[in-house]
């Protein structure tokens, strides 16, 4: 379909919420209320039309470069748009042509489509063999074609593709872990099928904390104190910066003002005592596990292990096909310093999947070359 068949505007969150209610897999990063969420940026709606039809719709979040009045705009896990229907060079080279109208001088998006995925079981195993270096040298178990093809469209509409390497860069990671709560048919799983993709010393420990006094429960917004002060704990353990408190109280609030039940706070204690908590996101049928926290108190009752089962259990009955458990690197070198992240997430049942990445478009050359420096210049 030629982009001339298409426009794109300005819409309302009200319509931007409508599409998304009747489409698939969509990244909670793509609801309008994540702008609210997300501070230090400016939120806005567009859609793509043909003729009077919404056809797609993406949350684009703006930030101000320092001292000029333009606008780094990024897409995360988007546009919401069907790019088998809809040619990409035609959705794309309209969206960057509006964009650069209104002050834009450079665009970064991640359409977030898994291009590549490996099972557990074989990455766990694949670690520490000579001949294989990275996921790269491993046979997938699935290939998405329209993924790779929308990638083959990005360069030639002059994208980049940033180069993360094997370690983590600023915006979404380029690999995920995530636990299947569908097979290939599509048929939901139970929690003992998805169990059955754990290494054998989780699952055992997983029955464990299931047969212990452990409490688990639902938390409300005020007991978002609660998951903080354990955060805090493994900030300070693993030695990391964390988020105040304000901001994960903000996220439960409007989050699900928009969509009730879309965030969910999880708790686990024993007698009056908080071990672990976890905080998990849902949008349309899908599920990320977006941060958990723990104590270095009761290791041995696995309270991490206990939240897991109810999450993967409540993901399950809501009909999601997938926990998105977050980044990792592509590294099968046990001695890489993120290779520990990437054997845990695969011995509690996570596939990884490559996804597209992200890509820029320079919108105005010139202060895309100088945004680029200054950055590089912070993360000295």
């Amino acid at each position: 379909m030629s982009h001339n068949e298409l426009r794109v505007r300005p819409i309302s969150s009200t319509e931007h919420s409508a599409f998304l209610a009747t489409a698939q897999d969509v990244s909670f990063l793509q609801r309008p209320e994540w702008a609210q969420v997300k501070g230090g940026w400016r939120g806005e709606s567009l859609g793509w039309f043909e003729s009077d039809t919404l056809v797609g719709v993406a949350l684009v979040l703006h930030r101000h470069a320092p001292v000029i009045k333009k606008t780094l705009a990024y897409i995360p896990d988007g546009p919401v748009i069907d790019f088998t229907t809809y040619d990409p060079q035609g959705v794309l080279s309209i969206l960057a042509s509006y964009l650069k109208n209104r002050g834009a001088f450079q665009l970064r998006l991640g359409p977030g489509l898994a291009m590549r995925t490996w099972g557990a079981a074989a990455v766990r195993k694949a670690f520490g063999k000579e001949e294989l270096a990275s996921l790269a040298d491993l046979e997938t178990v699935s290939v998405n074609e329209e993924a790779h093809k929308l990638n083959e469209a990005l360069g030639d509409l002059g994208f980049t593709k940033q180069d993360v390497g094997l370690d983590f860069a600023a915006g979404q990671p380029e690999y995920v872990a995530r636990v299947a709560l569908q097979d290939a048919e599509g048929n939901q799983l139970d929690t003992e099928q998805v169990m059955a993709s754990y290494s054998s010393s989780t699952r055992n420990e997983t029955r464990k904390s299931l047969k212990s006094e452990l409490k688990v429960e639902i938390g409300d917004t005020q007991d978002m104190a609660r998951f903080h002060a354990l955060y805090n704990h493994t900030a300070e353990r693993q030695e990391f910066t964390g988020r105040p408190l304000s901001y994960f109280e903000k996220m439960h609030t409007v989050l699900n003002a928009a969509v009730p039940g879309s965030c969910t706070l999880y708790i686990a204690s024993h007698e009056g005592v908080d071990l672990a908590s976890a905080i998990v996101l849902r949008s349309s049928n899908l599920a990320w596990y977006l941060y958990g926290a723990s104590s270095s108190e009761q290791r041995k009752l696995f309270a991490p292990k206990a939240l897991m089962h109810h999450m993967i259990s409540d993901s399950t009955e809501a009909g999601c096909r997938y926990l998105d458990q977050g980044g990792v690197s592509a590294t099968l070198d046990s001695a890489h310093h993120l290779a520990g992240l990437t054997k845990f997430k695969t011995n509690t049942g996570c596939d990884i999947v490559q996804t597209n990445g992200e890509w820029d478009l320079a919108l105005n050359k010139p202060l895309a070359w100088a945004f680029e420096k200054y950055m590089n210049w912070r993360q000295k």
